[in-house]
This record gives C-alpha cells, sequence and structure tokens, in this order.
C-alpha cells in the first residue's frame, strides 16, 4: 500500500465520556492525533431521523468533503444549500493538554448534550460522532435492523 494510503489513525469502538462545564469532552487516547496544530471539524449532522449528532472529522476527511462538495455542478441548487449548511454548522477545535475539545454551546444544544452529562462517542473508522445517550440508544436499534442488508455489501 502506498504511503499516502496509510491511515493516521482508526477510529473505532465506543466510548462513554461526561462533559464538564464548560462543555469539554475527552477524545479516547487512541483517537488523539501526534501533531499539536491538528483541528478537527465538528459538524452538526442532520442526517438522522432520530436527531442531530456531531460527526467529527480529521483533516484529510474535511478536505475530502470539501472536495465532493466541489465537484458538484454549480447550478446544482443542492450543492449551496449543502455547503451554507456544513459551513455554517461546523467550526475547527483543537485538543486542549488534557485531550478534550470544546463544544461551542449551540452546537451542542442542537445535538442535546448538556453540561456535566454524559455522551457517547462512536468510531466510525475514518471519523467519530459525538451522541447524546438516547438518541444514540435510537440509532443502535435503527442501525440493527438494517444491518443484514448493509453486510451483504461487503460479500
Amino acid at each position: 500500500m502506498p504511503d499516502s494510503q496509510i491511515i493516521d489513525r482508526v477510529y473505532n469502538s465506543i466510548y462513554r465520556h461526561s462533559t464538564d462545564k464548560k462543555r469539554r469532552i475527552q477524545v479516547p487516547a487512541m483517537w488523539r492525533p501526534v501533531a499539536e496544530d491538528f483541528q478537527f471539524t465538528l459538524i452538526v449532522w442532520p442526517q438522522r431521523q432520530e436527531g442531530p449528532c456531531l460527526r467529527v472529522l480529521p483533516p484529510k476527511e474535511m478536505a475530502e468533503l470539501m472536495a465532493a462538495l466541489d465537484a458538484m455542478p454549480n447550478g446544482d441548487r443542492n450543492k449551496t444549500i449543502l455547503k451554507r449548511i456544513i459551513g455554517s454548522e461546523s467550526t475547527q477545535v483543537v485538543l486542549d493538554k488534557a485531550g478534550r475539545i470544546c463544544v461551542p454551546d449551540e452546537m451542542a444544544t442542537a445535538v442535546g448534550i448538556e453540561i456535566e452529562k454524559e455522551v457517547v462517542l462512536v468510531g466510525l473508522l475514518d471519523r467519530f460522532e459525538i451522541w447524546e445517550p438516547a438518541r444514540y440508544g435510537r440509532v443502535k436499534a435503527a442501525d440493527a435492523v438494517m444491518a443484514q442488508e448493509a453486510f451483504k455489501m461487503m460479500e
């Protein structure tokens, strides 16, 4: 495999952490970048009927998302809509010295994250999500129903 294809981090497993008074969330040690100037992009991700979550993209994944948006035809109204929503519902964050990211108040409210309450960090292999626990429980149940069909794509 060429060096450009080697993945820096694999975001797998599920972690439960509590937010603190400043809505900081501990990022698991295995998910932390080595570079000090590394920025994650937090996006309020509205795709699920169970409610939105925070999608957390490392720089490579954010660059790929931007490239996919740029590749859409300029005449496609969805391009502007997606760029506006993703642009206005996202922010860059860096880890503090303790390995935490701070979720802005407005984003936390949008996804149901509360001060000093538990959140669920869910690995998606190349990125991760942050969920309010009850909402994630509903998503996990919905995923279980679809899992058998989804795994057929892997055969």
